[in-house]
Parts: C-alpha cells; structure tokens; sequence
C-alpha cells in the first residue's frame, strides 16, 4: 500500500516559512549574508520537523567505528638456533605494490541519474541494485523505490523524514541485498580505508554520505599504494564514484562528474568535508552535520553504507 505523501501534508510549513522569510530578509538569506543563510536554513528544516515529524520506529542502527591505532613494524625476532637444527626456508614475502580496484567494468551501464534534486538516495539505491544484479536503470524503477521510501523511514534515521543512511539500508534488504551496515567513522582516513576492504573481500558497492550527510555516492573501486587487505599502512589514493547528480550542478558543490569518475583524495575532501565546507559555508562539518537536529552517533563523523556479507557468486 502506498502512503499519503509527506509533502501533501506539510503545507502549514509553506506558511510559516514564508513568515521566516520575510522575518529574516529575503535578501540576507539568498546570499548567504554572514552566514545567516545557512542558519536560515537549519531552522526551516527544524520547523518541518516539528510541523510533520517522521515516524519513532525502529531502523538499522548506526555502528561507530573506533578508530584503528597507527600500525608499526613490529621487530623481527632472532631465534638462535641449536647446531643440529636446520633452519626452514624463509616464506616468500608479500611484495608490496600499487592496486587498482575496479568492481564495474561498464560503469554507464549501471549509472542512474536521479529523477528530482531530491532523490539522490532513490537513484544510490537503484544503482547498487543494478551492480548486483538486482534491479535495472529505469526512471519507473526508480519511482517505484522513491514511493516505498514509508514502508522504511524512521526518525533517528532522518529527523527531516525521508531518505536517511539505514533507509537505503532497509530498501537494498527488501530487493534482495540485505546485510548492509550504517557506519560511522571518526577519520575520513579510516571511512575511505574501511570501504576499500568491504570493496575487496566481498566484492560490493558501498554509499558513501557526502555534502555534510545530504547526498550519496556509490563507491565502485579504488586506487590504493598497496593493497589494504595485507598491508594495514596501505594509503587509498581515491574512489571510482558515481554520483546521482550527474549531469546537474550544484550552487554550493559545482558541477558533478560523470559515471564512473575516479575522485582523488583533493575531490573526495572537498565533498567530503574534513575540514571545513566551501566558501560561504566554512563554519559546517566536518563530516556529517544536519541541519534538522542533532544525530549523537553520526554528528561530525564520516558515515558510509558497508556490505558485510560476500556477493553470490
């Protein structure tokens, strides 16, 4: 059964958001004046929530990563051996050397852009269906899977109701990927090392939530000096991405790149924000920062979609 809309409901918001409006100075919100367009912002999504709250149930929860510590070498212990004692050949060692991971060979094969400016998380569900063999590219594909979007929204996933991280989590389940795990890491370092592992040994795609939380990306792949799967100081170099956005382009973020794309480490911090946001918006992030409400486990950190069981073979 389909649900009544949340959008048919919320037209008292329209109202009062008007009144905001005019309370604040169009002209102020509109360019960001001081920062107060960004403020503006977070209240009116405070005052939707408060007007037409998503529902309180339960929802896959978010799992905090704890950091690693930094490897080191450990030291290689000399045994002395007795006279008669022959030694063992040495094993062979792992050499060390650049990989390039690459789960999609056709990566417009299984791009979709997204039907509104509104349904990122719709088309991030869609694709990874597709890489999996379980859903196609369609525009009616991905309608039906934005009009399910109440059988699995939960207001600790998204205060603002909707699409959240354990949303797109729920709806990969329900077609047929279960297994998917919210996480929450502390550094971006560990966020990007932790899903080229994931990408590695179980051989699918991972969503990643950039633009503070607000967008999601498939990561199909990486490039890494070594592989992270044996070498615990393996640095990733970037991600092969697709980005729902495409061809669509952003007045915070700028144009978005084609299926497909690899971002180095330089695109990944920028929409990723580790630091802080891009101009006009340098006092959100790092990480996950929403302007509805607070989210304990996710506030701050770098929050990803991971795979926790193998693909079928």
């Amino acid at each position: 059964m389909k649900l009544p809309s949340r959008a048919s409901r919320r037209w008292p918001l329209v109202i009062l958001t008007l009144v905001l409006l005019f309370a604040s100075g169009f002209a102020v919100v509109e360019t960001n004046l001081l920062g107060v367009g960004a403020r503006f912002e977070r209240v009116a999504a405070r005052v939707a929530t408060f007007i037409d709250p998503p529902p309180q149930r339960s929802t896959l929860p978010t799992v905090v990563v704890t950091p690693e510590p930094s490897p080191t070498v450990a030291p290689t212990p000399q045994d002395t051996l007795a006279p008669s004692v022959t030694a063992s050949p040495s094993p062979t060692p792992i050499v060390r050397e650049p990989v390039d991971v690459a789960l999609v060979p056709n990566q417009e094969a299984v791009f979709a852009s997204q039907l509104t400016d509104e349904d990122c998380a719709v088309a991030a569900t869609q694709m990874v269906l597709a890489i999996l063999g379980l859903g196609d590219t369609s525009e009616a594909f991905q309608q039906e899977i934005k009009d399910r979007i109440g059988e699995w929204e939960a207001f600790d996933d998204s205060q603002n109701g909707d699409w959240g991280p354990a949303a797109v989590g729920l709806a990969l389940a329900d077609y047929g990927a279960p297994d998917y795990e919210v996480r929450a890491y502390d550094s971006y370092a560990d966020a990007l090392r932790g899903s080229a592992i994931a990408i590695t040994e179980l051989d699918k795609p991972v969503v990643i939530f950039p633009w503070w939380g607000a967008h999601s990306w498939v990561m199909t792949g990486y490039r890494a000096d070594a592989d992270p799967t044996l070498f615990a100081d393996a640095t990733i170099n970037g991600a092969y991405i697709l980005d729902p956005w495409y061809p669509r382009v952003s007045s915070i973020w700028g144009p978005s790149d084609g299926p497909g794309n690899f971002e180095d480490l330089g695109e990944l911090e920028r929409n990723w924000p580790v630091y802080q946001g891009p101009p006009g918006y340098e006092q959100i992030g790092p990480g996950w920062s929403r302007p509805e409400g607070a989210y304990p486990e996710r506030d701050g950190k770098f929050v990803v979609l991971m795979p926790t069981t193998p693909r079928d073979t």
